[in-house]
């Protein structure tokens, strides 16, 4: 997370505001294709989790390989729509500065060939996840973040086009990261050698899942590369910077949430496999809860502070990224709280009613945005509209889980929002009192501290926080050993 605030302010200072703006823009047309390869890899991971919840290792395998002829399938269409559709919108519609179009088509071509690496290399993360070797999945993106750090040094050297040696540098980085994933996956898993077979049984419910999942997807990229190029049509390049800070400071802070979720993903998948609703509906309310926690923990001070923060991470901080942080941030918060609800609809495999009802919805929000930006709204307005689909999103999930898996409303409201509500109750008012009358340091100390607090007493239970003061006293006897 740090690495990645600083490598943003770096790159913004040595692009500059309208190059890194074209980067943002012009990536985000390659990002409209992945909508496919999304619906893909989110397949991939259900089915390869659910095989290993069943012990079946022939389906397994036959999985494995089924997945990986599908996105290498995937990659190939991607490739097409790219250099046809999206190579034309790119020249025709975009608004980019004549003498930068030039370096606009490099980014763009480098960035398809890097789309198609990360394509191909998702069977073979969902295989390293579904088995929950957290360690190497850390250590490869620990690495991937380093190997960023080192563009950024590379940029403040190098003396060719820096948006082109960027987007290069870049490129290597995808090849390298999906290269680690691919040897580690052929040396420890057998079901990572792939065997070419057109098995029906196999492909069939992945393309009906896949099928379905597409709805959302589509409906994901939409809003959010969609938002970024209709900025793009009514405010220019300059916008798209103020977006691409805030979608930077929102991933710094939601990708430590993210990650603690793709530990607890694979549980929820096998736990559904093996029929233990009981344990299943106990981990859903746990993760919700946590989830909540850790992002809150974060994102409090830096919302109540962020002017002060956006100063002091970036050389210039564009217009309107104050206000597109703070909006950002809140969809964030609210849809942390949705991405274990999400998983076990994904679990149960039942897509077509889910992604036609949170889809569409998820839809709506780009042509809205649209007419309220043409009436004359502000640049703001798409951001609140998300916020608006986001609500009702985990709203249409909660009614289809208590019909598929009998997911307790009551049970929800007291185990996870009501703990919610009281931590930011106890939290937002005496930490935005602390905003105004200490030094910003002691203020993101002190509304940090206060979070951590609330959520020891409110969101853990008693005997969470007897497993946390054991584990903490080991760690440190261990420590002291040494």
């Amino acid at each position: 997370m740090g690495v990645s605030l600083y490598t943003s302010r770096v790159v913004l200072a040595t692009l500059g505001v309208e190059d890194y703006g074209i980067y943002n823009v012009v990536g985000g047309v390659v990002v409209m294709f992945s909508f496919l390869n999304a619906s893909m890899s989110g397949a991939a991971s259900r089915f390869l989790t659910f095989a290993l919840g069943k012990g079946d290792k022939e389906e397994l395998q036959k999985t494995f390989s089924a997945t990986l002829t599908i996105h290498v399938l995937m990659a190939l269409i991607i490739l097409v729509l790219a250099e046809t559709a999206g190579l034309w919108f790119l020249e025709n519609k975009l608004v980019i500065a004549p003498d930068r179009m030039h370096a606009a088509r490099v980014v763009y071509q480098f960035s398809i060939v890097s789309m198609m690496a990360t394509i191909i290399q998702a069977p073979y993360n969902a295989t390293i996840i579904a088995h929950e070797r957290m360690n190497i999945f850390a250590f490869i993106e620990i690495l991937n973040t380093c190997m960023k750090l080192g563009i950024v040094f590379l940029l403040l050297i190098g003396n060719v086009d820096k948006l082109i040696l960027y987007a290069v540098m870049m490129f290597f980085v995808s090849c390298i990261v999906a290269s680690a994933y691919r040897v580690y996956c052929i040396k420890h898993f057998k079901e990572c050698r792939y065997k070419y077979e057109w098995n029906k049984k196999i492909m069939h419910p992945i393309l009906t899942f896949s099928g379905w999942t597409i709805v959302g997807s589509l409906a994901f990229v939409c809003v959010t590369q969609g938002v970024n190029i209709i900025l793009n049509l009514f405010f220019g390049t300059f916008v798209n910077a103020a977006r691409g800070i805030a979608v930077q400071a929102e991933y710094a802070i939601t990708s430590f949430v993210r990650n603690f979720q793709t530990a607890v993903n694979p549980q929820i998948v096998k736990l559904y496999a093996a029929e233990k609703m009981n344990e299943l509906h106990a981990l859903i309310f746990q993760s919700t809860t946590f989830s909540f926690s850790l992002t809150w923990i974060l994102m409090l001070p830096l919302y109540l502070n962020l002017e002060t923060v956006l100063n002091i991470w970036l050389v210039e901080v564009p217009e309107h990224t104050v206000l597109f942080c703070r909006l950002i941030l809140i969809q964030s918060l609210i849809s942390c709280v949705q991405r274990p609800f999400d998983m076990a609809i994904h679990a149960t495999g039942r897509m077509k009613v889910y992604q036609l009802t949170s889809g569409t919805v998820l839809l709506l929000a780009l042509p809205v945005s649209y007419f309220f930006l043409k009436a004359g709204g502000a640049p703001y307005i798409p951001f609140i509209v998300l916020i608006g689909a986001a609500v009702l999103s985990v709203c249409i999930e909660l009614f289809l889980l208590k019909r598929w898996i009998n997911l307790s409303f009551i049970v929800l409201f007291k185990t996870v929002y009501i703990p919610i509500l009281l931590i930011i109750a106890c939290t937002l008012p005496v930490s935005i009192f602390a905003s105004h009358y200490l030094h910003f340091l002691l203020s993101i100390i002190f509304s940090g501290l206060l979070v951590c607090i609330s959520v020891y007493f409110i969101a853990l239970t008693k005997e969470t926080r007897i497993k946390l003061i054991h584990y903490v006293k080991r760690t440190i006897t261990s420590l002291m050993q040494r």
